[in-house]
């Protein structure tokens, strides 16, 4: 934790910076430029395993616990290091727990125990000092864990105030005094506050007389301080791990394959679903007049790009995601709750039109308001707890209404009870997943989805929705810009992982094809 003079200007999360698609979008531009594609290229079709991309594992083996510990080290830093590089606002808060947590209440009652014996030790005639003195040399630890290896002076200082066995020898002679120390702790945590921390910092100078509610108040600050020098550090880490931040990720995930051989079965699962959805939508290519042929094979870019497709309608139900997913796992969950709920709100949308007809085209204002207020009815339905049936009848009362408004104020004749039930039913029919509407808008999506995944530049497709589309064009861009950056940094980090992966399953049994089909121009796809 830096003194005074050395302070911060801030470690909150509220500062203005660049998005985090376009941070994560330039680093992916220039990451993949090197020799990563390069090396995932060569491997589909090379034997030779001594390149640095090239993964490597070890045969299966009995794991002792040590390594397994040692395995879930790696992956707790793993994850920690990906967060901090694709999260601009990630930083530490304090400890909470929930108010009625079984943890909570264990620990509010522990620690009220231990307050109330030192106020008891306190209220001795004479005072017991052992819990204070305890006390006392855990704040001078905590003091000096804050100060830079280059604070001599304030390190001798600490040692000497809080010197403990003189406080001892003080505590045997009944000459301690408390509230000189705590004053003394108080004026030294000033120095080495962080800003944000000043206000704490004078409440705990106007604190009451009360030794034990003083220090209580004292450890309050000192885990709000904890936290910020944590901050700082990430703050300080953040641009060190963005430059090599794919080679550490590499290199560690290799070292959890080193230990955990099975560290990529989902992976190469994932992997495999792929290839075998592409090889079976592929025609056989005739090798002779009788009409018999070969199976062309998929390219490794087009199986590629087809596992990241999957990725985004992950059934998380029927099993995990791959684990070279597992860091993302929270933004691809909520990336696919947003994706849910636009998809609905077009669908509703696109009902609404096709079904009331001409009397309520051109109206962008009117479609504003539907579409804001299906958007707020539908807030949450990926929650497992929502019960979208009951927000599709609440959204079709609402629409009816508002509908009947904006024809009304034209001098149009209102929705008829019966198209007002056929408006209705139809909506609520989007809950069946061989809807018209609704198999037609996910497929749509997914072409966006996967032009982007394709494409070498995808900033410049995240405008171009298929048709259909249109009314949520800002939400989709936005969804497709956070995917699309999760995709590209997973690329380069993985990419020579799922090269690997891939020419084991496509060519252990047999070589390719001749000429299999494959796109060319996907060929850059990894230089995203």
């Amino acid at each position: 934790m830096p003194l005074n003079d050395e302070r911060p200007a801030s470690t909150s999360s509220g500062e203005e910076q660049g998005s985090d698609v376009e941070s994560s979008s330039e680093r992916c531009d220039s990451m993949t430029s090197t020799s990563d594609a390069d090396c995932s290229r060569e491997s589909f079709t090379s034997d030779c395993s001594s390149k640095p991309c090239t993964p490597s594992s070890s045969p299966p083996k009995t794991l002792t616990l040590d390594e397994v510990m040692e395995s879930t080290r790696d992956l707790s830093n793993l994850s920690i290091a990906h967060e901090i590089i694709v999260n601009r606002d990630f930083h530490l808060e304090p400890d909470t727990l929930p108010q009625d947590s079984l943890w909570k209440i264990v620990r509010d009652n522990v620690h009220k125990a231990f307050w109330d014996i030192l106020q008891s030790e306190l209220n001795d005639d004479p005072p017991e000092y052992g819990e204070a003195i305890r006390l006392l040399e855990e704040i001078r630890e905590i003091l000096l864990s804050f100060l830079n290896p280059g604070a001599n002076r304030m390190r001798t200082q600490i040692t000497e105030v809080l010197n403990m066995d003189l406080i001892r020898q003080q505590a045997d002679n009944d000459a301690v005094d408390i509230q000189g120390l705590a004053s003394y702790i108080i004026t030294t945590m000033g120095k080495m506050c962080a800003p944000v921390r000043d206000e704490d910092i004078k409440k705990l100078r106007e604190s009451p007389d009360n030794v034990v509610t003083l220090f209580r108040e004292i450890f309050r600050v000192l885990d709000l301080m904890k936290a910020d020098v944590v901050n700082f550090q990430i703050y300080n880490l953040r641009p060190v791990l963005q430059r090599q931040g794919v080679e550490y990720e590499r290199a560690t995930f290799q070292n959890i394959l080193d230990k955990t051989p099975s560290a990529l079965d989902h992976t190469t699962l994932w992997i495999k679903s792929a290839i075998e959805e592409l090889s079976n939508s592929i025609t056989k290519e005739p090798t002779d007049g009788h009409g018999k042929g070969q199976q062309l094979m998929p390219g490794p870019f087009q199986v590629l790009n087809a596992a990241f497709l999957h990725i985004l309608t992950w059934d998380y139900e029927k099993g995990p995601l791959p684990e070279t997913w597992m860091t993302d796992e929270t933004r691809l969950r909520e990336i696919q709750g947003q994706l849910q709920q636009i998809q609905a709100v077009n669908e509703v949308l696109l009902i609404i039109y096709s079904t009331v007809g001409g009397a309520i085209q051109g109206l962008p204002a009117l479609s504003d308001r539907l579409k804001r207020m299906i958007s707020v009815l539908l807030d949450g339905m990926h929650s497992p707890a929502f019960n979208l049936e009951d927000a599709l009848e609440s959204a079709s009362a609402q629409v009816c209404c508002e509908l009947n408004k904006s024809l009304t104020e034209r001098s149009y004749p209102a929705l008829s009870p019966a198209l007002q039930a056929t408006l209705t039913g139809q909506i609520r029919s989007i809950t069946q997943k061989d809807n018209p509407i609704r198999t037609l808008v996910e497929d749509r999506v997914q072409q966006f989805f996967i032009a982007l995944i394709c494409d070498p530049k995808p900033q410049g497709k995240l405008e171009q929705v298929p048709a259909g589309l249109t009314a949520i064009k800002p939400e989709l861009a936005s969804v497709g810009a956070k995917f699309i950056s999760l995709v590209n940094y997973n690329k380069v980090v993985y990419g020579p992982f799922y090269a690997d992966i891939i020419k084991k399953q496509m060519f252990r049994s047999s070589p390719p094809a001749a000429n299999p089909p494959q796109d060319t121009s996907q060929d850059s796809v990894t230089s995203n």
